[in-house]
């Protein structure tokens, strides 16, 4: 597929994935075909696995390409997928490869977590990746190490299709959309509780983790996004949000950020009849009392009429 034709495949919904573990921390293949399977009957085109809701870290790299594997099997013809990629320019580039025999389209590189970076050096990373692959190329921005001049720079590479920018701040995003030259897509990484602000500003698709579970109300506020009918969007993103805030906890008896976000997904899959499974370390499955919280904000959203009457 072409760089152009991948560029327009972004402007949607990304489903950034979730995997089903068993009891005994096995990838529950079976049961991960049939969410896909479910999720793509719903209207899902855009899939990328391996990404952090996928729990990326905890897999092996092995899990990882058979993963993708298993997306681009029980999807159509027209659905696009992005694997997940991190680590050196090498392993990149072995997954890249792998990924691409598996049938799928594009690599998503997972924000750097390397301990030291330089700007030269990290847009010569994203450079070599580039060179590496024939797949397309999203960055994906979680923090301040990308910075502004390094995605202006690469907005001109050819491969680069897309840009995941992941962090709450609208000024910055702007002023990035506005600078960079190239004809990148970009999504906003921060899902549904700030799609109409990221629309506004550039964004043109977006990314979600609530999909996984209700792909019919992620895909109905993109489609009021995207015809401008902001009264319906704020609509959906007020039933949405609460999920998305839940997520954003640090979950009980935990000091760090953001650990219900993946336990979140995956309760509210077995709510929604998917197979959630259970995560990994260092992950821990949702607490009672924010199950509890969970149940009482799926039942509001599943009563709520999600279209217009015709």
């Amino acid at each position: 597929m072409t760089s152009a034709a991948l560029r327009d495949r972004f402007r949607d919904v990304a489903f950034t994935t979730a995997v089903p573990f068993g009891d005994d921390g096995a990838v529950l293949f079976d049961d991960l075909a049939e969410n896909l399977r479910t999720q793509y009957e719903a209207g899902a085109r855009l899939f990328v696995p391996c990404g952090n809701t996928g729990e990326y870290y905890s897999l092996t790299g092995e899990e990882r390409i058979a993963i993708v594997a298993a997306h681009v099997e029980a999807t159509g013809d027209d659905a696009t997928i992005a694997g997940g990629v991190a680590g050196s320019v090498a392993e990149v580039g072995r997954l890249a490869d792998a990924y691409e025999d598996a049938g799928a389209d594009a690599i998503m590189v997972m924000h750097p977590d390397h301990t030291y970076v330089h700007e030269s050096g990290l847009a010569n990373y994203y450079h070599r990746i580039c060179d590496e692959t024939d797949l397309g190329v999203v960055i994906y921005k979680r923090g301040p190490e990308i910075t502004r001049d390094v995605l202006v720079e690469l907005s001109d590479r050819e491969s680069v299709v897309a840009v995941k920018f992941a962090v709450n701040d609208i000024k910055e995003f702007s002023q990035t959309v506005s600078d960079a030259p190239g004809d990148v897509t970009w999504l906003n990484g921060i899902a549904e509780r700030y799609a109409l602000a990221f629309a506004i500003e550039g964004a043109t698709g977006y990314t979600t983790g609530i999909g996984n579970f209700a792909p019919e109300a992620t895909l109905a506020l993109f489609e009021a996004v995207e015809s401008e009918n902001w009264e319906r969007a704020r609509s959906i993103q007020r039933l949405l949000r609460p999920i998305e805030d839940l997520r954003e906890e640090p979950g009980v008896g935990n000091a760090l950020p953001g650990a219900n976000n993946v336990p979140v997904v995956k309760y509210g899959m077995e709510l929604a009849e998917y197979s959630g499974g259970a995560v990994r370390d260092p992950l821990v499955d949702l607490a009672e009392s924010d199950a509890a919280r969970l149940e009482e904000h799926y039942d509001r959203l599943r009563s709520a009429p999600l279209h217009e009457p015709a």
